[in-house]
């Protein structure tokens, strides 16, 4: 039997004002990732990556370095995939808003880090997603 994967999308979004770059990471409980959630019917996962950038943080202002390029994450918890894009944004200020689902925000703290600080605080399987962003930044802070 095929297994079904849940895809959602989201963005490893770098401040054009640092450097070193400095990703934005969201804690949910104890757990810390990226921008992201879930594709929506009939919505391509690049336009899911940039309304829950909006939604989970009130980045609105993206620009994506890497154009239309992801990586995804093994299958996940019950089959969950999830797609990144590398954005760069020169808003700095987050904002964590209610989700009207859950009656509270859905994450309880966010952080502005480098690449260094985000190895010691995100899960194994975003390892991959967060070297290939901080490659991808780097480059472009390289030219």
């Amino acid at each position: 039997m095929r297994q079904v994967h849940v895809l959602s999308a989201g963005v490893v979004v770098f401040r054009s004002d640092c450097v070193p770059p400095r990703c934005l990471l969201l804690r949910a409980y104890r757990n810390w990732d990226f921008p992201k959630g879930r594709v929506e019917a009939g919505e391509t996962p690049l336009a899911a990556a940039r309304r829950e950038l909006q939604e989970e943080t009130g980045i609105s202002r993206v620009t994506f370095v890497a154009g239309e390029a992801w990586r995804e994450t093994p299958p996940y918890a019950g089959g969950k995939v999830a797609r990144y894009y590398v954005g760069l944004t020169d808003d700095p200020a987050v904002y964590l808003p209610m989700n009207p689902a859950l009656g509270r925000p859905e994450h309880h703290a966010f952080r502005w880090v480098d690449c260094a600080g985000a190895v010691q605080l995100l899960p194994p399987r975003l390892l991959p997603i967060l070297r290939w962003a901080c490659a991808e930044v780097s480059m472009l802070h390289a030219r």
